[in-house]
């Protein structure tokens, strides 16, 4: 479940650090009630960015397939070994 924190407490940054990190969940902060921010750890940053990244990847390929612009395995082997040698 998400956690959500008022930006007045974001003056203790040791707590806030320790909650950061102890969540595999951003951490969503409110001003005056309403959503104004987001934090999360690096590491939680960077397996988000991974993983938006590869959906990104299998969105261009799924319109690559749609499009017809794909080649076939075999002959795609057949022709780098003709150029490089087996």
């Amino acid at each position: 479940m998400p956690q959500i924190i008022p930006i007045k407490d974001l003056k203790n940054t040791s707590r806030i650090s320790d909650l950061c990190h102890n969540s595999e969940e951003p951490i969503y902060i409110t001003k005056n009630g309403y959503g104004d921010m987001v934090l999360m750890s690096m590491d939680v940053y960077e397996q988000n960015m991974k993983q938006l990244n590869f959906y990104r990847e299998l969105e261009i390929s799924e319109r690559q397939i749609q499009e017809g612009k794909t080649k076939d395995a075999r002959k795609s082997s057949e022709s780098i070994k003709e150029q490089y040698g087996s």
